[in-house]
């Protein structure tokens, strides 16, 4: 939840990547070829000592953890022209598109301050429609004298926006960030890339899971005006798999049978969408089609291990059907994952979330997906084989 409104903010300050573009897929990518060359193996355990930093202070932290046999520079060069070949297929996170365009709409100025060099900056942001213009200023990690924990950088895109620092507010995945957003005087909103660290971010003014969540009318701002009825439509996108027996605990903890899909061969499609809960239609490849409603993270409650796919499928069903073919299609997003206090709390919620997703699938916007060819196509395929 945001603090209460202090002040009106005029402009916006954004960090480009894990704020605005999913650069971490491509860059675990990268360092698992890298480090395979040295018979190392990129676990991820260095991505919170990474995130935020300037290139070579990255380079630096992998070559110290891993005791590779070079030198931070040297290990930097072999990254660049790998990474540089993969600009073109750095997605914009969830709620990315979404955000530039309201601000843009509404007219709001926008910055983009990013440790990378400028011109690494121009050349992400040039594989993204329209994004070049929503941009009046532009500063990169090679323009001031020290990057990012140092607040340098910000005060030099509000000069460069002719605003106060106070009237800026910033919006940030990494702690170097935030830590410099608050040194030069300005309003943060943290938005942590790095999962389960919320905690870390007290400084930050407020702390969101996803811009998905992000209320501009906190700041002074104009509101989003696409909610309906609780939910906020995306666009549809596609996960299936055979039904596998979870933690057991839907049924008997609960009383919520979830229909759980294995998340091997998933991770590239986890890592884009947040933790939260949306909603969709269900295909099962012998019984047909049914209302969803899915979450998807770690059940802070519950204190997953791995994130995790728990649909439920909104169904009287009288018996189990492991391992059948079920095929997802998300259309809307509900509200980010939280924890909760006790586990009536918990159950409450999901009946909450349930009855959301009822009542908004019966919207043509929603119910038209109900028809989706991927849904379909396991119903026929299976009728094919009868």
């Amino acid at each position: 939840m945001a603090k209460p409104l202090k002040k009106l903010v005029s402009c916006i300050i954004l960090d480009l990547d894990g704020t605005l573009l999913n650069t971490d897929g491509v860059v675990n990518e990268v360092l698992k070829g890298c480090l395979g060359k040295y018979g190392k193996q990129w676990d991820g355990r260095e991505a919170q000592r990474i995130v935020g930093k300037t290139p070579l202070e990255a380079a630096a932290a992998v070559v110290e953890e891993y005791g590779l046999p070079c030198g931070k520079n040297e290990f930097l060069a072999e990254l660049y022209p790998i990474f540089s070949a993969q600009l073109c297929n750095i997605k914009p996170l969830p709620g990315a598109n979404r955000l530039l365009k309201h601000l843009s709409g509404h007219g709001v100025p926008m910055a983009l301050a990013s440790n990378s060099p400028r011109g690494n900056m121009e050349s992400k942001i040039s594989y993204h429609q329209g994004w070049k213009d929503y941009f009046s200023v532009i500063v990169g990690g090679d323009e001031v004298t020290a990057g990012k924990p140092n607040p340098e950088i910000f005060l030099e895109a509000a000069k460069k926006l002719n605003t106060e620092p106070s009237s800026c507010l910033v919006i940030e995945d990494s702690m170097p960030g935030v830590t410099a957003g608050k040194a030069a005087g300005m309003e943060v909103i943290a938005v942590p890339s790095v999962p389960k660290q919320a905690h870390l971010y007290t400084s930050a003014d407020e702390v969101i899971n996803s811009l998905l969540d992000l209320q501009p009318e906190n700041w002074g701002l104009p509101p989003f005006q696409d909610w309906i009825e609780g939910t906020l439509p995306t666009e549809p996108w596609y996960i299936g798999g055979p039904v596998i027996k979870g933690f057991g605990r839907g049924s008997k903890v609960l009383g919520i049978p979830t229909a759980n899909l294995s998340t091997e061969g998933h991770s590239s499609l986890l890592s884009e969408h947040p933790s939260g809960v949306y909603f969709g239609w269900a295909g099962l490849s012998t019984r047909g089609f049914y209302k969803m409603v899915m979450s998807i993270g770690w059940n802070p409650y519950f204190n997953n291990a791995e994130k995790t796919i728990e649909p439920w499928l909104l169904h009287e069903f009288n018996e189990d059907f492991y391992s059948e073919e079920l095929r997802l299609v998300i259309v809307g997003y509900i509200r980010p994952e939280v924890n909760f206090s006790s586990l009536q709390s918990l159950i409450a919620k999901i009946h909450e979330d349930r009855r959301i997703a009822e009542r908004a699938l019966d919207l043509l916007l929603y119910s038209k997906h109900k028809d989706d060819p991927y849904l379909k196509s396991s119903l026929q395929r299976e009728f094919n084989h009868s």
